[in-house]
């Protein structure tokens, strides 16, 4: 496997790729690693690697021309060499990315500096742009050296023992099971005993569950794209009888103050189907409670008398599951009275996440808020459903976050709440297996 590295420091990569087994794999010629210096390929007395941009605007861009005469003397003839660009706007790199790259006889990797490159670049020799995460560093070489170590992981001989890579963490999107050495016991600490009993076949359904175990804990975003077996499958089952989620979340739908179709304060009437539908899909996805906000006292006598049907007398006995989704339903005047619920049960008030079919300054992603939810700060967070035609600005205006719309490929947006409830919930709560 042959790297080349295409930066204005070389010298960057003397460090990290001179000692211990990547060191060990070049003096086996398992791994060769070339950096180039940009400026060799130039042609001005002043070895100029960058120019201000067209256009205006600030910083400097990476000229194309000494990157491009250095990826046409280096690179290998044939479809075994790939160039690779590190930038943020690349696809994410994985451990999957890695398993592919490896493949490869020869990768170029050009380090980008500055504000960037020229766009030529891009489209005459880059063939994959790759980033390491959603964060700024000051340069690609330590992207660069990343894909370096990680793919050659994945080399043939490089680890030695070539089991290696396939029980590090990552493997079919599992976190790594714990590891344990000598001595038997640590302060007070021991071994599991499956681990001393020299049955290898338990070890391994031990290793096994114990990985699923701390990838649903720690990172259940992974198993989504983990392949599990029935047996994975039950493991999982079992995990969330037995483990609270990470996350402390609430909903609540409001009828009260929202707006109609000319943008006035109404209060809306209470939907049966809304009920029952967005109760299932908040059970489904661990919810704590779900408030309906309902001041007017006729429709609250009317919501009450749907739950008690469902969860007193003869309802549970006719649909279980509906009864079990519903009890967790409870009805408050206001919103403000459903804050104040939360902060009695959990000590602290709850982050209040509004949602609207309207496009508002400053939004905020799903991904970016399944994260702050997943992050184990401890904070419980409200989520916030408006009925008829939305909620009122003074709800918007005192809210923490504003979720951004549910939103397709056309300009149709018109989805019932219900239907907009359940969408939203998946996306920040879904445990894929």
């Amino acid at each position: 496997m042959k790297f080349d590295i295409l930066t204005i420091f070389p010298e960057f990569f003397e460090s990290p790729f001179s000692f211990g087994i990547f060191k060990k794999a070049r003096e086996k010629n398992i791994v060769e690693l070339n950096t180039h210096d940009i400026r060799d390929f130039t042609e001005d007395k002043h070895r100029t690697v960058d120019d201000a941009p067209y256009g205006g605007g600030g910083g400097m861009l990476m000229k194309p021309e000494p990157i491009g005469r250095a990826i046409e003397q280096i690179k290998l003839k044939g479809p075994k060499s790939l160039v690779i660009l590190t930038t943020p706007g690349g696809e994410i790199f994985s451990d999957e990315t890695a398993r592919e790259l490896s493949g490869y006889e020869q990768l170029i990797i050009i380090c980008g500096r500055y504000e960037g490159i020229d766009e030529r670049v891009r489209e005459l020799y880059v063939d994959r742009e790759i980033s390491i995460g959603d964060y700024v560093l000051s340069g690609g070489e330590y992207a660069a050296a990343v894909i370096v170590d990680s793919v050659s992981r994945f080399v043939p001989g490089f680890l030695g023992n070539e089991l290696s890579p396939e029980s590090d963490s990552f493997k079919d999107s599992l976190l790594e099971h714990p590891q344990y050495t000598r001595p038997e016991n640590y302060m007070g600490s021991g071994i599991p005993e499956v681990l001393l009993s020299g049955n290898h076949q338990e070890i391994r359904e031990w290793r096994r569950k114990e990985s699923i175990k701390k990838t649903y804990l720690r990172r259940p975003g992974l198993l989504d794209s983990a392949r599990l077996s029935l047996d994975d499958i039950s493991a999982v089952n079992d995990l969330k009888k037995t483990s609270r989620p990470i996350f402390r979340a609430y909903i609540a739908l409001v009828h009260y103050p929202v707006y109609n179709n000319r943008l006035t304060i109404i209060t809306t009437a209470f939907t049966n189907l809304d009920v029952h539908d967005i109760s299932r899909a908040g059970k489904t996805y661990g919810i704590e409670k779900f408030y309906l906000v309902q001041p007017n006292s006729e429709q609250q006598k009317l919501a009450e008398r749907v739950l008690r049907h469902w969860t007193e007398g003869e309802g549970p006995a006719l649909n279980k599951s509906r009864a079990e989704a519903l009890e967790f339903v409870i009805i408050k005047d206001s919103l403000g009275d459903a804050v104040k619920d939360i902060e009695g049960i959990e000590g602290r008030k709850p982050k209040l996440v509004v949602t609207d079919a309207r496009p508002r300054n400053n939004m905020i992603g799903y991904r970016e808020l399944r994260e702050t939810m997943m992050s184990n700060s401890g904070d419980p967070f409200l989520l916030v459903f408006g009925t008829g035609w939305g909620l009122s600005e003074e709800i918007m205006e005192n809210a923490d976050y504003t979720l951004k719309p549910v939103s397709g490929y056309t300009g149709y947006n018109h989805l019932s709440v219900r239907s907009a409830a359940a969408i939203i919930l998946d996306r920040l709560f879904s445990c894929t297996i």
